[in-house]
């Protein structure tokens, strides 16, 4: 067997859009990539992202936000930034062969009632789910 690509998705704080594409990717695609996610500022989890993952059945509940430091000396075939910050913060990454870049809305800039946070969650999930299937679908 061929062995799997290693992919890296990198956002500000390692606690949404980069959590849930670990997660989705890891779903669709975990037998032919290894993922990880990591952060340029980490700070934790966020519950809602972990949330809208549950409600597609996928559990992120054990990730933690990891700093891109933290993979420094790995090498990966795929380096994807989510955000336009963590473009413009980390635009190199050692060891990255191929550098990806879509920004996707912040999820947690959402504001309402817990149902309607949650909508923004599970929409930029579905954003995310759609883009990974229009680029590593091979």
């Amino acid at each position: 067997m061929a062995e799997k690509k290693r992919i890296i998705f990198v956002c500000t704080q390692n606690s949404a859009r980069s959590q849930m594409a670990e997660g989705l990717m890891r779903a669709m695609y975990g037998n032919k990539y290894e993922v990880f996610s990591a952060g340029t500022k980490p700070f934790r989890v966020n519950p809602y992202a972990i949330k809208a993952m549950e409600q597609i059945g996928i559990d992120i509940s054990k990730h933690r936000s990891k700093s891109i430091d933290e993979f420094i000396g790995m090498e990966f075939d795929y380096v994807v930034t989510v955000c336009d910050n963590a473009k413009e913060e980390c635009p190199y990454i050692p060891g990255g062969k191929e550098y990806l870049h879509h920004s996707f809305p912040d999820p947690a800039k959402a504001e309402g009632s817990e149902k309607e946070i949650l909508m923004v969650f599970a929409k930029v999930r579905d954003e995310i789910k759609e883009w990974l299937k229009a680029n590593f679908n091979d």
